[in-house]
């Protein structure tokens, strides 16, 4: 499987690791711009201020650059989530954090994973190996979460917490394209919903409504 670059741009000392940031950020600002197929590796040259040959020093193709793209933009993703789990909190406040990060990346200029969200696909299958990695280690974060929601009596025992955190992510997904597609849509009400939504469901818990 491919090694995801993870690389945090606060954190870097060396003069390479610097520019490769350099490069991914400038990828990544082409690619959310022109798309894969429109973007040349002569654009992303032009972004960092460098010689078509140049780039070669950082990706051996377009194709690479973009797998390294979104593999930076997923890896920054996912470490949010691994913070999140990792704090000592009631279920509830640990979900709306989970929730609301989300959700925010949406309205975050964040190129990368603009990238990885609306791209991957056009990497060949076994190139995606990484990204699938990352998801899956996203997923079962959420997973753990919900059973720790069981644990503290917060959460129903008898439910399916692979389903459940597969349907929590394709809600945050689907109202997260929506928040991109319409500015003028309230973030922070959006997660409010999606957090009442999961939390709450649409019953009032009488049984006579009938």
């Amino acid at each position: 499987m491919t090694n995801v670059t993870k690389i945090e741009p606060a954190k870097v000392s060396n003069k390479y690791a610097q520019k490769k940031v350099a490069a991914l950020e400038a990828a990544a600002a082409v690619f959310a711009a022109k798309g894969f197929h429109g973007a040349t590796t002569d654009d992303i040259a032009s972004e960092m201020g460098i010689k078509q040959g140049s780039l070669y020093y950082y990706f051996k193709s377009k194709e690479q650059a973009l797998q390294q793209v979104c593999e930076y933009g997923f890896d920054h993703y996912v470490a949010r989530m691994e913070k999140i789990c990792a704090k000592s909190q009631p279920f509830e406040a640990k979900l709306l954090a989970i929730i609301t990060s989300h959700l925010v990346s949406y309205r975050q200029k964040n190129n990368a994973l603009k990238v990885h969200n609306d791209q991957r696909l056009y990497l060949p299958k076994e190139q995606r190996g990484a990204l699938k990695e990352l998801g899956s280690r996203y997923r079962r974060l959420l997973e753990a979460t919900l059973r720790e929601g069981i644990e503290q009596g917060a959460v129903r025992a008898e439910i399916d917490t692979h389903f459940i955190a597969y349907s929590i992510i394709g809600i945050c997904n689907s109202w997260g394209a929506t928040l991109v597609r319409d500015d003028e849509i309230d973030l922070f009400e959006t997660i409010e919903q999606c957090a009442e939504l999961i939390l709450r469901g649409t019953l009032t818990g009488n049984k006579n409504h009938e």
